[in-house]
């Protein structure tokens, strides 16, 4: 079967979610069944790139040398991986968390859902710039529906934002960057050790690597960041959606796969002129930490938690070192583990209770002890406190520094550690060992049962990559070179 399968498969659950919007029953179990054997698909193409192939799978030429293509090595893997074993969780989350607040529209929901699930996919399997490129806007149209979803003038000025930096940054300097790579190289093949050796250099090197780093918005390196921020009109799914499954993902990954296929590590590390991402990102992951300090609406905090823990993926691809370049794979994932069980409580918090600000939080453990033993899970992997999987990732991630004896970079971590804790374990201590202070809006106890199974279950999964993480760590390693040439 074609690797391309990974894009028809969502592609035809959209379409069937579409047919049958009139029964919800049929329509949810449509959603689930399809990202079921979405993962079962991916899982099946896994076992191939882990023995040492490369599935590939062409579907025509655009361009001499450029065609619209697949193929999937571990980076892609890894990201496909997250991407579809993620909507199965998700979805089970979307159908508690619709129902729960009777939320219009539901089926729009899951269609748009379904194609941007597909889009990541198609940004994971890419073969080359061009193909990811298609993907990367394709993701952005359909993710907008999602971030306008509740309709009002608010919502709809916020959707307007998210929509337009995205554009305007993927056309304006993503897209130039691509045609210069093309013009450079000839190819925009995503090659093992770059394609631009001998091709760019010098300052001209450090300003293309300008125009991908901006332009690929969904990095959220600061200044192209407002738009996270702004897209948490959303309903929760689509945050976590947002967050931990396919949009900032999609962006984290496409630097690293630019940064590793396209530029080649080397080539990078031997030209001082790409030195500034380094201190990019560090900015990012500092600034972000003091701006959610002082957010007192927990969704918000949680987006600028995001943007900083992005930089992380960020910065260890800039230090340019096997190990950092293998924590920034497994940061992706430990992220998106932590991340959507961080966002999947806070829909439930909302779902149960429809408290959104934080000092409303004294005592909630008390009335929603899953939901919370969850969240203080999630909390803690965004610290890096073991035993969870962002222990793991800042692990390699200072590795590599310690590779490089960069010690900004280090520096950088460590102060960013502290500042998570500073605004994550307040939020814990206030759920846990607080009393109650604000009049009950009811009388509630947890969630409904899907939104709190979904949430255990990305717990969970936070917890068991910190025991399980060497067949990731031993994938991601051909990445940089120990196991592919």
């Amino acid at each position: 079967m074609s690797v391309a399968t990974a894009v028809w498969i969502p592609l035809a659950g959209a379409l069937l979610i579409a047919l049958t919007g009139r029964w919800p029953n049929v329509r949810e179990t449509i959603t689930i069944l399809t990202a079921i054997t979405l993962a079962a698909f991916v899982y099946s193409v896994g076992v191939e790139v882990t023995a040492g192939g490369r599935p590939t799978a062409m579907l025509g030429e655009l361009l001499p040398g450029v065609s619209i293509g697949f193929k999937v090595e571990p980076l892609g893997l890894m990201f496909g991986t997250i991407a579809s074993g993620l909507w199965i969780v998700a979805s089970l989350y979307s159908i508690g968390y619709m129902r729960g607040n009777k939320e219009h529209h539901q089926t729009r929901f899951y269609v748009c859902f379904a194609i941007a699930i597909a889009a990541a996919l198609g940004i994971a399997f890419s073969a080359n710039l061009l193909t990811l490129f298609l993907f990367y806007e394709i993701l952005t149209i359909s993710t907008y529906p999602l971030v306008a979803h509740k309709g009002d003038a608010k919502t709809i000025a916020a959707a307007r934002v998210y929509l337009g930096i995205l554009l305007a940054t993927s056309i304006g300097l993503f897209l130039p960057a691509i045609i210069w790579t093309y013009h450079a190289a000839g190819t925009l093949d995503f090659v093992q050790g770059g394609i631009l050796a001998g091709a760019v250099s010098g300052p001209a090197l450090g300003f293309l690597l300008a125009l991908y780093v901006f332009g690929v918005g969904k990095a959220a390196v600061m200044p192209v960041h407002r738009w996270l921020p702004a897209a948490m009109v959303a309903p929760t799914p689509v945050s976590a959606l947002l967050h931990a499954v396919a949009v900032v993902k999609a962006g984290v990954f496409t630097i690293v796969k630019v940064i590793v296929y396209t530029f080649g590590i080397d080539h990078l590390f031997a030209e001082p002129s790409s030195a500034w991402l380094t201190y990019a990102a560090a900015f990012t992951i500092i600034a972000a930490s003091i701006v959610a300090l002082r957010q007192t609406n927990l969704k918000r905090m949680l987006a600028y938690s995001t943007i900083g823990q992005l930089s992380y993926v960020v910065l260890a691809a800039a230090i340019l070192k096997p190990l950092s370049e293998i924590g920034a794979a497994v940061h992706i994932v430990a992220h998106a583990f932590g991340k959507i069980t961080l966002f999947f409580a806070a829909g439930a918090i909302y779902t149960a209770s429809k408290k959104t600000e934080l000092h409303e939080l004294a005592g909630i453990a008390r009335r929603m002890p899953w939901t919370m033993t969850a969240f203080t899970i999630g909390a803690l992997s965004m610290i890096g406190v073991p035993p969870t999987a962002g222990f793991v990732s800042k692990w390699y991630i200072l590795a590599g520094a310690f590779q490089s004896d960069n010690y900004f970079a280090i520096f950088t971590i460590i102060v960013s550690t502290v500042l998570n804790a500073a605004y994550f374990l307040p939020v814990i201590f206030l759920a846990w060992l607080q009393p109650e202070q604000t009049p009950q809006k009811k009388d509630h106890g947890e969630a409904p049962l899907f939104i709190v199974v979904a949430l255990t279950t990305t717990a969970l999964l936070t917890l068991g990559l910190f025991f399980f993480n060497q067949p990731l760590i031993d994938l991601e390693a051909q990445v940089v070179g120990r196991g592919e040439r």
